[in-house]
């Protein structure tokens, strides 16, 4: 399984401050999945439409990216164009996961209303706009105790859309699938 990881920073990828959100990335999704082995395709870029496009296009045509997660660039400043990228290379939209971001980031921050994040489908790749503060990545990866995380639903969909059957670390995060998608876990 590969994934995609980018984080779009203009000052992390000019190179005025160290990026968090892909480090941040990585060490969630390390304790999360449990299998298949994965690697990821990393890239750090600044926050322009046509490189953002650029970027996911890659990552999902050519590297064959399953998941695709981004962190930056999705508040309402100018520069803020993730969202409008990802729309703009989307095949389907899949607006469950930025209203669930949403929902959890409320109960922490009353700004979490000027996020927008967004999620979709392009060919075999499950695209996400994550958020761009590490705690906040975990947070809507992951869940709280009473509100579950996006990632719970994120190995079914990859099976919808013809990518590898994911399994979850359960003290991390719980995939969801109806008894029918399920198979016994490996060993």
């Amino acid at each position: 399984m590969i994934i995609g990881l980018v984080s779009i920073s203009d000052r992390a990828s000019a190179g005025v401050y160290k990026d968090e959100g892909v480090p941040a990335l990585k060490e969630w999704l390390a304790s999360a999945i449990a299998a298949p082995a994965w690697r990821d395709e990393t890239r750090l870029i600044a926050d322009e439409q046509p490189v953002i496009e650029r970027t996911l296009k890659e990552l999902a045509d050519e590297k064959g990216c399953n998941l695709i997660l981004t962190t930056g660039g999705t508040g309402p400043a100018p520069r803020d164009v993730t969202p409008e990228a990802t729309l703009a290379v989307a095949e389907k939209v899949m607006p469950g996961f930025g209203e669930q971001m949403r929902a959890i980031s409320l109960r922490f921050v009353p700004t979490a209303i000027l996020s927008r994040q967004v999620a979709v489908i392009r060919g075999k790749s499950l695209i996400i706009n994550l958020p761009g503060q590490p705690k906040s990545i975990r947070e809507t990866l992951q869940g709280l105790p009473d509100a579950p995380g996006i990632f719970a639903a994120v190995p079914y969909c990859i099976d919808l859309i013809g990518g590898p059957y994911i399994e979850t670390n359960e003290t991390v995060v719980k995939a969801f699938r109806p008894k029918s998608a399920q198979r016994p876990k490996s060993k």
